[in-house]
């Protein structure tokens, strides 16, 4: 049985119509100001230490730059010590009237230190304050002490918060502004409420460019960290796609030599018994399902440009002629064999072959003009391989690749369980330098008798 959900739009309760957008738009603004200035507005939020990771600071002296660090610190607490003695010297209320308006301008200053929020109604108090215990000084409604005040207050604020805050904060403080010269400025000389938006409103625009700017980099540095992730991943699986093609190949011929023998084995034996030609039908069987199989493992991971090769893949008795290719592209290269030269498991033969064969490219393109040494070693546990190249000579300039090549080789001595390092020469060179191990066969596995 089947159930059917219907929606039905809830009607407006009391009649209600619904509300208009510029309705909306107010509604959201009014919360914005709830939560960037009414809501925990006197929470603890302590300025954190500044980074000594800059090229200025890394210059200092150990000990002084661990004082960097508060450098941030110190220059809000001189600013409000600055606030304070233009508060102290610019009032005639009397010594306790001007050392009075001078703490409550130091404490506006300093709370923005940890309490950013709280820090701009203090200062919001401190304005009247200071009119009422001042005289009739100069403009209204900002005292000498309080327009500073409140000044350095805004823009500590502003840096700490955000965009929409430093906004809210300008906006209430034009409020304050018009509302005290209507009310209480008749017997002033003039009004400084314009030169006070003026001047905090090109110190929070600067401070909110910058803010923009900072947030900007930010995002372009994290989605160039994505990108690059996502670069490096794309990259390994294509190197992954590009071995499995490669190997397919390799598993595909010992397959079908497997499943002709067990085709050909019952018809060496005279007579065979039933029990083993069933076996081998079995594997053979088993054998074909495999190879099919792989096909559709080809298929799965074959890119659309792909093209089958027509030539089996090349093994390490095909190297002579990748050198003699390189050596024609330019590219002096000078082969040393040593150890007992034997026949090894195809996939790994292949591998040193592509790894040889990646490691000259790599020399080609950064190092033209070098001379190159490939060096191989048959040893009894394995393969050790070993190309290194000279640095640069001549006028070609070195073209830059795909960044592939090192990954390419990681990959195919990972597979094999083997080890690599890569790493640039004492001369300005390059060196390659892998190990494949290659298991031991006794006699019996091989097929040979004593």
């Amino acid at each position: 049985m089947t159930e059917t959900t219907q929606t039905h739009s809830t009607p407006s309760q009391g009649g209600d119509k619904p509300h208009s957008p510029e309705y909306r738009l107010a509604v959201d603004a009014l919360r914005g100001l709830r939560q960037d200035l009414f809501q925990d507005a006197f929470a603890y939020r302590p300025l954190p230490r500044m980074s000594v990771d800059g090229p200025i600071a890394r210059r200092l002296p150990g000990r002084l730059r661990e004082y960097a660090g508060w450098a941030p610190h110190a220059a809000v607490a001189f600013a409000g010590v600055l606030a304070w003695l233009i508060a102290d010297t610019k009032n005639d209320a009397g010594d306790f009237g001007g050392l009075l308006t001078g703490l409550l301008s130091l404490t506006a200053v300093l709370l923005t230190l940890v309490r950013p929020a709280g820090a701009f109604w203090v200062s919001c108090a401190v304005t009247p304050i200071s009119a009422a215990l001042g005289s009739t000084w100069g403009e209204w409604p900002w005292l000498p002490g309080a327009f500073a005040t409140h000044l350095v207050v805004l823009t500590v604020v502003a840096i700490r918060t955000r965009p929409r805050t430093a906004l809210w904060m300008w906006a209430l403080t034009a409020v304050y502004g018009i509302f005290a010269v209507g009310l209480f400025g008749g017997g002033y000389g003039g009004s400084n409420t314009p030169a006070m938006l003026v001047t905090s409103g090109m110190v929070l625009l600067v401070v909110a460019v910058r803010q923009i700017r900072n947030a900007a980099e930010r995002e372009v540095t994290a989605q160039q960290t994505v990108t690059a992730h996502e670069r490096s991943k794309r990259t390994l699986l294509e190197e992954r796609t590009t071995i499995a093609r490669e190997l397919h190949d390799v598993v595909a011929h010992h397959m079908s030599v497997v499943a002709i023998q067990a085709e050909a084995a019952p018809y060496r034996v005279e007579n065979p018994p039933p029990e083993l030609e069933h076996a081998f039908a079995v594997i053979r069987e088993n054998a074909v399902i495999a190879l099919s199989e792989l096909r559709r493992v080809l298929g799965v991971v074959r890119a659309e440009d792909y093209e089958a090769p027509d030539a089996p893949q090349p093994t390490l008795a095909d190297l002579d002629g990748l050198l003699a290719n390189v050596r024609d592209a330019g590219l002096t290269v000078e082969k040393v064999v040593t150890g007992a030269v034997r026949e090894l498991p195809q996939g790994i033969e292949l591998s040193a072959y592509r790894i040889v064969q990646e490691a000259l490219s790599n020399s080609l393109r950064h190092a033209p003009g070098a001379s190159a040494r490939v060096e191989i070693g048959y040893v009894l546990g394995g393969l050790g391989l070993r190309i290194v190249n000279g640095p640069a000579t001549g006028l070609v300039k070195p073209s830059p690749g795909a960044g592939h090549g090192i990954t390419g080789m990681r990959e195919r001595v990972t597979m094999l369980n083997g080890e690599m390092t890569a790493a640039a020469t004492d001369d300005g060179g390059y060196e390659v330098t892998v190990f494949l191990p290659v298991p031991v066969l006794d006699a019996e596995d091989t097929g040979d008798s004593v």
